[in-house]
Formats: structure tokens, C-alpha cells, sequence
């Protein structure tokens, strides 16, 4: 279970401090699909860069299966089960997705073992897995195949930033899909996602609504859906991708 107490962020200018985060206090349950959503600008994105440890808090406490990880690097998360998916996944010259893998798992996955986790993705194996992470592969693959690198890792909490971000309606559909069989079949693993999407939106078992720094509301699907449904918290799909 993850735990934000009274967590704060400032970001600091030449203007001064602009408060991003404003004293959340929230409970991630284990084994769910959560998504956070939202307003452009409400601090969801930097929200998960503090969970995930990639920006230091201002305030407060993060604590992890009842252990306090607020102070704890990048790098630690990650060996204690926390995933994270930027927005933008980062391409790697002269690394192949093989090579990918086998980083994410912290061993010599074999390529049938490799070759699993870019089938449980939606990708052909036999046409992955020796290309290069680069500029050849589109948005939606470089997504899918980041994806696979977490359930490489097995880690205990997955966390998505906007997902959708640069991908065109074909790609996000197949994210779909990936999110519902891991929704469906993976039950060991707690998955928060960012985003304003209603399709993703459609298929969490709770729903935290952040805007101008604070929660405003967090229940589950059946209760916080109906009402942002519509509104600038639930985006469609086809005005997103246009």
C-alpha cells in the first residue's frame, strides 16, 4: 500500500516558489487500477514524479508497505517495486529490445522469456526483439514496449504518465486493451495511471480527481465517473487525438 502524508512541491524561479502541490494526504490501495485525472496544469504530473522519487518532495511523507521512502532516490524505489512510464519514452541508440529487457528484469531473461512479455503487449516478438530502441520505432510501440519492461521488472506499483500522450488512435486503442488484460489478469500489481482519458477512465476501480494542487475528489469508478464525465476532468478520445 502507498501512503502521501501532508506531501507538498515547490517549484522554485526567478519569481519565487509556485506551490504545484498542496498538502495531499491519499491512500493507493494495492492490487488496483487507479487513474488520477484532472485539468492540464492541476500538478498530475508532478505528482508522479514524486512518487516516483524523480522530483523531491517539499513536504511530507511517502511511505511504501509501511516504510518511510521520502527520503529514498530514483534508485531505491525501483529496487523496492515502484515503475515509472514518462510520457515520452526515452529512445537508446544502439540498444536493442532485447537488451531493454533484460536491464528491466535485472537478469538474462532469455528470449523466450523476452519474447513473452512483447507478446503480452501486443508486439511480434520475432520483429522486436533485435531492433534498436531509437527513432524507428513509432510513439505507440516505444509505449507498449516501455509497458513491457514493467512487467519485466515485476514491480509492485506501475506508474503511467499520460500514456496517451503522442500516439495516434490505432496506438491508443491497442493501450487500451493492454491496460484491461492487466486490469483483468494481474492482480499482484497496483497500476496508477495519469490521465484524462474516459476509455481509461472507464476501466479503474477508483478514480482521484486533482486540480490546482489538491484532491477534490476519490472514490471509485461508479461514484466519481458519472459526475466528470463531460468536463474538462474526462477528455474523449477523438478530440484528444486530433
Amino acid at each position: 500500500m502507498l501512503e502521501l502524508k501532508n506531501i507538498s512541491f515547490n517549484a522554485v524561479d526567478e519569481g519565487g516558489k509556485t506551490e504545484i502541490i498542496r498538502d495531499i494526504s491519499l491512500t493507493i490501495p494495492d492490487n488496483k487500477f487507479v487513474v488520477i485525472t484532472g485539468p492540464n496544469g492541476g500538478g498530475k504530473s508532478t505528482l508522479a514524479k514524486l512518487i516516483a522519487g524523480i522530483q523531491p518532495l517539499s513536504g511530507g511523507q511517502i511511505i511504501l508497505d509501511d516504510e518511510d521512502i521520502t527520503e529514498k532516490s530514483i534508485t531505491d524505489r525501483a529496487r523496492m517495486g515502484i515503475g515509472f512510464a514518462f510520457q515520452q519514452p526515452v529512445r537508446f541508440k544502439g540498444l536493442t529490445v532485447l537488451d531493454l529487457l533484460r536491464i528491466a528484469s535485472g537478469s538474462s531473461i532469455s528470449i523466450s522469456r523476452a519474447c513473452d512479455y512483447l507478446s503480452e503487449v501486443g508486439l511480434c516478438a520475432k520483429e522486436y526483439i533485435d531492433r534498436e530502441v531509437n527513432a524507428s520505432l513509432s510513439g505507440g510501440e516505444l509505449k507498449r514496449i516501455e509497458i513491457a519492461t514493467i512487467l519485466a521488472r515485476d514491480v509492485k506499483l506501475a506508474v503511467f504518465d499520460e500514456p496517451e500522450a503522442g500516439i495516434d488512435l490505432w496506438s491508443f486503442n491497442n493501450l487500451i486493451r493492454i491496460f484491461e488484460k492487466m486490469r483483468n489478469t494481474d492482480k499482484k500489481r497496483t497500476i496508477l495511471v495519469i490521465s484524462h482519458q474516459e476509455r481509461i477512465l472507464n476501466i479503474a476501480d477508483e478514480i482521484i480527481v486533482l486540480a490546482d494542487g489538491k484532491i477534490l475528489k476519490q472514490g471509485s469508478k461508479d461514484e466519481i465517473l458519472p459526475d466528470i464525465i463531460g468536463t474538462q476532468y474526462a477528455a474523449g478520445v477523438c478530440s484528444k487525438m486530433e
